[in-house]
């Protein structure tokens, strides 16, 4: 089965770690994304000690509603079940808000 077979059987599925705790709180320190992604960054493709530094395309950065947020993509868990603990286990020991991402079907062209 070809990969792009199988990546319409398969949805990608995403979360969001926000930077807001259970009870509203903003999480300090405020460059705390760009660390978690910096340190997840050698799980990505051709990634490891001597690579490029760039963000993983499954941990990254973004801005979400105005708070500083990382989307995780469950792929890791599959990829490196060890890196996807941490980033989990990250997100439930400072008590962050964990949120489903919500993909929208593709558009067709009529």
């Amino acid at each position: 089965m070809t990969d792009s077979a199988k990546s319409a059987q398969k949805p990608i599925r995403e979360f969001f770690i926000q930077g807001l705790t259970s009870d509203g709180k903003q999480f300090r320190p405020s460059d705390w994304a760009e660390r978690l992604c910096g340190a997840m960054s050698c799980f990505r493709p051709e990634g490891g000690r001597n690579a490029h530094l760039q963000y993983s395309p499954f941990v990254r950065p973004i801005l979400l509603n105005g708070v500083r947020s990382v989307v995780v993509n469950e792929a890791l868990r599959e990829i490196e079940p060890l890196a996807f603990h941490f980033v989990l286990s990250f997100a439930k020991d400072n008590d962050l808000q964990i949120l489903d991402a919500c993909l929208l079907p593709e558009r067709t062209q009529t």
